[in-house]
């Protein structure tokens, strides 16, 4: 396992590096990623907790570090994780089940006549 700690210093020093010989790019980012904080609808340990969902779904250690200081900033605890890595977890069993179907038809269509 990782030294998750170690893992975000690290994270954010190379991205400081990308900063200095990017800086476009990850003033792009920023912009993206703190938009968030002014939304009304969802708080923000909800929307850490969607986060971390998307992480885990896109396999972004990062990311999951990165969120997981938020989440646990804005007081989520480790059962209200859990219960959106469930909704991560679902959501990556039925897209396999669905891609699975995709091969499916795609074999059917390539192997038609063949």
């Amino acid at each position: 396992m990782l030294k998750w700690k170690e893992y975000r210093a690290n994270v954010k020093k190379r991205v400081g590096d990308l900063g200095k010989a990017a800086p476009e790019v990850v003033k792009g980012y920023s912009a993206l990623a703190t938009s968030g904080d002014k939304a009304v609808h969802l708080d923000g340990k909800t929307r850490e907790l969607i986060a971390l969902a998307v992480a885990v779904t896109t396999r972004c250690d990062g990311c999951i570090a990165s969120h997981v200081e938020a989440a646990v900033k804005f007081g989520a605890t480790k059962e209200e994780i859990s219960e959106a890595l469930g909704v991560a977890i679902a959501l990556n069993a039925g897209a396999a089940l669905v891609y699975s179907a995709r091969v499916i038809d795609c074999f059917d269509e390539m192997s038609a006549g063949a």
